[in-house]
């Protein structure tokens, strides 16, 4: 086994580190923009949809000081939940921003939460303060009810107002977090092996796999032994957010360590180790574990299928012992069993760029809950689209989803000639919005009615066919038209008495094709002679056209 070190027992051998500050709040709220202004680059023109897609991790200097700040974006979307609750559980301060003209919104409670059960500091940041519309009064009202006491109100929070389009406000920011961080006196190791976490992790064509790391504990050098879940690594190279090699990394540090064999996952914990041997027999261990894991999980899922189909032909057993024993007499032949699906099924492969955005596309597909299709990941991962997802895809009928990622023209002329459809995305707004549109062209049609008219009847006659006694409703139209060659409903007392067509519309003694509203007339059921009318029945006169079904998909988030 491999565990963390024990903290140091002389606390003179730790110093003093920079704060680790993560920036969250709502979609659109200008996290992004914040850090723009922050750093002096352009973040957000490389943000599809103006929405971090996973979590960007750097350093900055402050302006009027030589200490360092190590920022986290974590997404505002919803469905990047997991990434945001990863970046506060790594994190010292959260930045909260707030839109002064939107308010506290849905991702602004939930990061939160994230902060309260993290255990971390917070400092909100009222941004777009310079609109016309901004109420910043509103905003620290609704931060009140949502939990969060600021400074004016009693509380221990500080609000700093600002516009990170303008630049202003952002020199309080620096010094609000600054002052905070040291209050908390931040300290670690320098010495001693490396611990650490993974925020994000992919492949690059040009370095390999490689995974965006945060440094807690030690000082990370190129050769160094890393394991982080069932993944080690030895350190070919280390870059900063820039891509600027680095020759070693302080605690507190974003870096990008190139050298893993395998992509780890996510928020997984990184643990130095002294040699190669240590690492694959950690790895190994890990390994044999999660998979003594599953398969319990399997057989417990297996043990409960069993239970369901026992309790399910306990039930036929006995429905058939109370209809008696019948001998069922065996067709001469069988007919061969389908192994194909009858109901709607849609099989879906998952491809993105990075770990973080696949877990989040992963995420929102295990909210899916419906019984009118079924949907199913094939497969997913980091990483292009190779043909041996295209043969997945053929063989379930499925379709292909590529999340940021290129495909080769190899594989996209191999997916063209086998029918296989690849559909590129670079936000996940759309990307749901383009699954659940596959899945509803999947839907059978439905059945849809149209009331065209309705009618009172008035009494009932009777009249005389081939020596029968056939009745017929006098009734008055009293909504729309009564159109012969629709549905007729009878309703009395709120119960259908009987639905069906007419072999007979009459205004009079006039045969006719429809009763307009305030006339009176006669109407005859088909094969109806047992069907009777009382005075004060309703008829009511529809149409059923085939449509397409709706997809109730409830994805815990609006999408754009």
């Amino acid at each position: 086994m491999l565990y963390d070190r024990p903290p140091p027992t002389d606390p003179s051998v730790e110093v003093k580190r920079p704060p680790v500050v993560t920036i969250m709040g709502h979609v659109d709220h200008g996290k992004t923009t914040l850090l723009d202004a922050l750093r002096k680059s352009n973040v957000v023109s490389t943000e599809f949809g103006g929405i971090t897609q996973h979590i960007g991790a750097f350093s900055v200097k402050l302006v009027h000081s030589d200490e360092k700040i190590a920022f986290l974006d974590t997404p505002g979307h919803a469905a990047f939940s997991a990434m945001r609750s990863r970046g506060a559980h790594v994190t010292d301060i959260v930045v909260l921003v707030v839109a002064a003209d939107d308010g506290v919104m849905e991702q602004t409670i939930e990061s939160i939460r994230y902060a309260r059960d993290a255990g971390v500091a917070v400092i909100v940041a009222i941004n777009k303060c310079d609109k016309p519309e901004a109420d910043v009064e509103r905003v620290k009202r609704e931060l009140l009810s949502a939990g969060v006491e600021l400074e004016e109100y009693g509380g221990d929070v500080q609000a700093v107002c600002i516009s990170a389009v303008r630049r202003q406000g952002l020199l309080e920011l620096q010094e609000s977090i600054a002052t905070l961080a040291e209050l908390l006196e931040l300290k670690t190791e320098q010495t001693g092996l490396v611990e650490g976490v993974v925020l994000e992790s992919r492949t690059d064509p040009g370095k390999g796999k490689l995974a965006t790391a945060l440094v807690q504990r030690g000082t990370l050098q190129k050769g160094a032994y890393l394991v982080a879940g069932t993944c080690w690594a030895k350190v070919r190279s280390l870059h900063d957010e820039s891509g600027k090699h680095l020759q070693k990394v302080t605690p507190a540090t974003p870096v990008e360590i190139v050298g893993w064999k395998e992509l780890p996952s996510a928020g997984s914990e990184i643990l130095q180790v002294e040699t190669e041997q240590r690492a694959r027999e950690v790895v190994r261990y890990r390994s044999d574990m999660k998979m003594d894991q599953k398969l319990e999980e399997d057989q417990l899922a297996i043990q409960g299928k069993i239970d369901t189909h026992l309790k399910w032909y306990k039930a036929e057993l006995e429905k058939k012992r109370l209809q008696g024993r019948k001998r069922r007499i065996r067709p001469t032949w069988r007919a061969r069993e389908s192994v194909e699906r009858t109901h709607p099924h849609l099989g879906i492969i998952i491809r993105g760029d990075v770990d973080g955005s696949v877990e989040a596309i992963v995420d929102v597909v295990a909210t899916y809950h419906s019984s009118k299709c079924d949907l199913d990941v094939v497969s997913y991962g980091v990483g292009a689209v190779s043909e041996t997802d295209v043969d997945l895809a053929t063989t379930f009928n499925g379709i292909i989803y590529a999340f940021n990622v290129q495909t080769a023209d190899s594989v996209t002329h191999l997916a063209a000639e086998q029918g296989v459809q690849i559909r590129q995305h670079n936000v996940i707004y759309k990307l749901v919005d383009d699954l659940k549109e596959a899945i509803t062209a999947r839907l059978p049609f439905v059945d849809k009615e149209e009331i065209i008219g309705e009618g009172n009847v008035l009494q009932e006659f009777k009249i005389t066919i081939r020596g029968k006694q056939i009745p017929v409703a006098g009734c008055r139209c009293t909504r729309g038209n009564l159109q012969k060659k629709s549905l007729f409903r009878l309703v009395r007392d709120d119960e259908v008495i009987h639905e069906g067509t007419v072999a007979s519309l009459k205004n009079f003694k006039t045969e006719v094709d429809s009763i307009k509203t305030d006339m009176e007339c006669g109407v005859m059921f088909e094969n109806a002679v047992d069907v009777h009318f009382q005075t004060g029945d309703k008829l009511i006169c529809y149409n059923v056209s085939k449509v397409s079904d709706t997809l109730n998909w409830d994805l815990g988030f609006q999408s754009k």
